[in-house]
């Protein structure tokens, strides 16, 4: 899916409902959003892979980041559970 697909599907949501994600695809246990953010998503399967970063920015250095925190793959936007 991508963002696009996502905005479209989001507008026609009522906007003030919470946004609770599964933790898993059997839907076993769910979580509510806790932060969106962006990066690159590397497949290692058809089902799972890993995510890094685009680039290296000053602020991501001082956080304790370094060039093997960026990889090579797909944009992304990413989605965390609070738990």
């Amino acid at each position: 899916m991508t963002v696009k697909e996502l905005i479209e599907l989001l507008e026609k949501e009522d906007p003030d409902r919470i946004v609770v994600m599964a933790k898993d695809s059997e839907g076993n246990s769910y979580s509510p959003l806790s932060d969106l953010g962006t990066g690159i998503y590397k497949a290692r399967t058809k089902w799972s892979g890993e995510v890094g970063l685009e680039k290296l920015t000053p602020e991501l250095i001082a956080a304790g980041y370094s060039e093997e925190d960026v990889i090579s793959g797909q944009p992304a936007l990413i989605v965390s559970p609070m738990n």
